[in-house]
């Protein structure tokens, strides 16, 4: 319960607020005098800023950029939502598959038209639920439509613009 005497106004509550970031320096003028501190100190300045001891053999310029980059961080109100949330995501996965690496497929619905001009002529790829048309004819690769092409071997994703693996609806497409 909060007693009515230990209520403070609104203009009080500011002014005490704007005191108390008067007290601290600007950023800027913390993070210059990081490079006339000992090690000792900014061991302690870590602790102070990231709430846990330094590792015992990092070296100074880390310790240096380690407490700039919380102070920047406090300075700007810290990492956004979104990032907060991808860096959770990350751990997560981390912790479950120790593995990171996310495989790049990009999905080619039937009826999306590859285009790519060679040779001075524009080749037009159509994708089906049974492969990829192409002069009329069904193909089942288009690493195969690109070799038709130019002439010589070619990932056909990569040939299409498409990155490392290409997949139709149901099924990977050889790159």
């Amino acid at each position: 319960m909060i007693w009515p005497e230990t209520v403070l106004p609104l203009e009080a509550m500011e002014a005490a607020a704007s005191d108390a970031a008067a007290q601290q320096p600007p950023p800027s003028d913390e993070i210059a005098a990081l490079t006339s501190m000992s090690y000792a100190e900014l061991h302690a300045a870590w602790r102070k800023h990231l709430r846990y001891p330094a590792p015992k053999k990092l070296g100074r310029a880390l310790l240096e950029l380690a407490i700039a980059w919380k102070l920047q961080e406090r300075a700007q109100s810290g990492l956004s939502a979104a990032t907060r949330r991808r860096l959770d995501e990350l751990a997560r996965t981390l912790a479950t598959k120790s593995d990171l690496t996310q495989q790049r497929t990009i999905a080619l619905k039937p009826g999306a038209r590859l285009i790519r001009a060679w040779g001075g002529a524009t080749h037009e790829i159509l994708v089906t639920d049974d492969g990829f048309v192409w002069r009329g004819r069904t193909w089942t690769s288009l690493s195969i439509i690109a070799r038709e092409i130019t002439g010589t071997r070619w990932s056909g994703p990569r040939f299409f613009g498409l990155g490392a693996r290409t997949s139709t609806r149901n099924r990977n497409v050889d790159a």
